[in-house]
């Protein structure tokens, strides 16, 4: 939990791959919480021109500027793809979320440097920050 409180204090722009214009779904309300708590926010959706009130962007690689976490809202299998983008844009963490694994892409980002949450919440792991 160390590695996780020292990233989410620490952290101030997260990157969201998958995320859903849609209200009711998981990665909305996410992100949603999210923002609330104080991070900038980049939705990642090529069919979406804006979610929560921020420019969307189709892929990580159109993203400007630094991004702190890449948080991943898409299937397992277009995490090794979403890996390469973050390792790229230079990301200190990749969050999987609930359901979403990949054990060589999590090798390969932590070979890279890049701090690896697989199979966790990030709203959940941030509200036990208290």
């Amino acid at each position: 939990m160390n590695q996780i409180s020292d990233i989410l204090r620490s952290a101030t722009t997260i990157a969201v791959v998958g995320l859903s214009a849609k209200r009711f779904r998981p990665s909305y309300g996410v992100t949603e919480y999210m923002q609330r708590a104080g991070y900038k926010i980049i939705p990642v959706n090529p069919y979406e021109t804006e979610i929560l009130g921020e420019r969307c962007y189709p892929d990580l690689d159109s993203v400007p500027g630094p991004v702190d976490i890449v948080d991943i809202f898409r299937r397992s299998d277009f995490v090794p793809e979403i890996v390469e983008a973050a390792i790229r844009k230079g990301a200190r963490a990749i969050w999987m979320q609930e359901g979403v694994y990949h054990e060589a892409a999590a090798r390969r980002a932590a070979d890279a440097g890049i701090a690896v949450m697989m199979d966790r919440c990030i709203l959940k792991d941030h509200r036990r920050l208290g």
